[in-house]
């Protein structure tokens, strides 16, 4: 999908280092940049892309492998396959017929369901959740088409795409929608989830979230969330916690992830590399200020492998949250990162990693610590 998907892209240059055409960079005999692109990505690509990434096509709740010291991570697949079994039958909405952008014609509002229409895996970075929240996507009886999956971010970006009412008649006709990383980093995130949350379960849409905060301390640490306790208690309220204790499984059992790389060498595994893209750090964090997040997987399109030289701490929290987002999609599109300069640990200072989006930062330092392993491969001796 992702592929066909690339298709619709339409590319801007912000360089002459790179060709492009409609359909993306023309392959070169030098590694493209990241800097060098600005994708324009279509509203119906956001909704058609909103399936698990690739690197989680393949995960079913029996390739999830718990923790034998932590009774809490089978106990999840347990209760998750029922939640999935339980969704099969006749959605309100699943007869209505569909129009563009899945709008629902004709179709009769369903009554509220009691109790939470939802559930919400809670845990430290690293546990499985993702694993777990696309498995219960795969297993869930209906159609792709009657499924949703996405980032918080994408889903805000949805809304921002559509509008809020189009968003609410896009999704009113699925079976399940599938939250991943969901975070409340400000007050108009909480009325605006808050209100698209109410409004899908009413229409009969199963929840289905994960997160490294508890629902009810949502926002905690990045605005006055006690100023909108009654959204977030709303919110709250459409969610059954399952809390999923255990180990980052990325670092669990095996080494340290590999010390930086000069500039040598990773500039020379970026010419020896096919699909390779070559990037000063630095000017990669200026780009991504005129990226909208919503394209960073667009970004990314094409990118076998990425290659950044002089990595150095980030310096502010808009541009650290940025880069966030851009961990997130190479890690979903499984693309190794090879980097001079600092380690990825040392990304962030101690006041971030100590402040309201430590998680956030956490989930960073880690997931590009297993694609600095994955990139190891491309450097020659």
């Amino acid at each position: 999908m992702w592929c066909s998907l690339a298709r619709d892209v339409e590319w801007g240059t912000v360089s002459t280092s790179t060709t492009t055409s409609a359909s993306g960079p023309i392959a070169d005999a030098t590694p493209s940049s990241l800097c060098a692109r600005e994708p324009r990505v279509p509203a119906d690509r956001l909704v058609a892309e909103m399936v698990p990434p690739p690197r989680f096509d393949s995960v079913r709740f029996d390739t999830y492998i718990p923790d034998p010291n932590q009774p809490s991570q089978p106990e999840a697949v347990r209760v998750l396959a029922d939640f999935a079994a339980g969704l099969g039958g006749t959605h309100a909405a699943g007869s209505a017929k569909r129009g563009f952008l899945g709008l629902g014609l004709g179709r009769k509002p369903a009554k509220t369901p009691a109790g939470p229409r939802g559930v919400y895996l809670d845990g430290g970075y690293g546990v499985g959740k993702t694993h777990l929240l696309a498995s219960l996507w795969h297993a869930t009886p209906a159609e792709p088409s009657l499924k949703a999956f996405g980032t918080f971010v994408e889903l805000t970006n949805l809304v921002g795409a559509l509008g809020f009412q189009q968003t609410v008649r896009t999704l009113s006709g699925h079976r399940l929608l599938c939250i991943d990383e969901f975070e409340l980093d400000d007050p108009g995130d909480t009325v605006l989830v808050s209100s698209l949350l109410a409004r899908l379960v009413e229409a009969g849409v199963a929840l289905a979230a994960t997160s490294n905060t508890l629902p009810g301390k949502l926002g905690e640490g990045r605005f006055a969330s006690v100023d909108f306790l009654r959204e977030i208690q709303g919110l709250s309220a459409h969610f059954r916690s399952l809390r999923i204790d255990g180990d980052d499984y990325r670092h669990r059992g095996l080494p340290e992830a590999p010390a930086p790389y000069s500039e040598e060498q990773v500039t020379k595994a970026a010419y020896a590399t096919a699909g390779a893209s070559l990037d000063d750090f630095p000017h990669l964090l200026d780009h991504l200020a005129r990226v909208h997040p919503s394209r960073y997987g667009a970004l990314t399109d094409g990118i076998e492998a990425v290659c950044l030289t002089d990595v150095q701490p980030v310096a502010d929290q808009s541009t650290a949250l940025r880069l966030v987002v851009l961990a997130d999609r190479l890690y979903d599109r499984e693309v190794p990162v090879l980097a001079s300069g600092m380690p990825f640990d040392r990304l962030f200072s101690e006041e971030m990693l100590n402040g309201g989006y430590r998680k956030k930062y956490f989930r960073a330092i880690s997931r590009l610590t297993a694609l600095a392993r994955d990139a190891k491969g491309l450097v020659q001796d």
